[in-house]
């Protein structure tokens, strides 16, 4: 029985091998010259103007996670695409009450104003 598992062994040995070497030759070859302009944040030679650690409002996470929201919901509309001649007037009607929720939940989201900068 501990016969069937050497060629997983052999497997995981070679997978664990590999980007090791693969560095270390890497770490061989390259050239390794740092000077200040090439450490500089970029390697653009300029002097950063603030931290970029800086932090976001809570705004701009509210308008990223509706941006998924509303992205990922759209994306609902390429099956019914795809699939509009078999559905018929049904399958109309239905991505007809799915658009109008979307777009009563966008309006609400517009009103109470999670879409303004300032």
């Amino acid at each position: 029985m501990p016969s069937a598992y050497i060629p997983i062994m052999i497997f995981l040995v070679i997978a664990t091998l590999f980007p090791v070497v693969t560095l270390l030759a890497a770490k061989l070859v390259r050239p390794d010259a740092p000077f200040k302009e090439k450490l500089m944040p970029y390697e653009c030679g300029i002097d950063p103007g603030s931290d970029s650690r800086g932090r976001y409002t809570i705004r701009f996470y509210i308008v990223a996670i509706l941006f998924v929201i509303f992205d990922v919901e759209t994306i609902f509309l390429f099956p019914w695409a795809v699939q509009f001649k078999v559905l018929g007037l049904f399958g109309l009607v239905e991505m007809g009450i799915f658009l109008a929720i979307l777009i009563v939940g966008y309006i609400w989201i517009y009103k109470k104003g999670a879409l303004e900068w300032v």
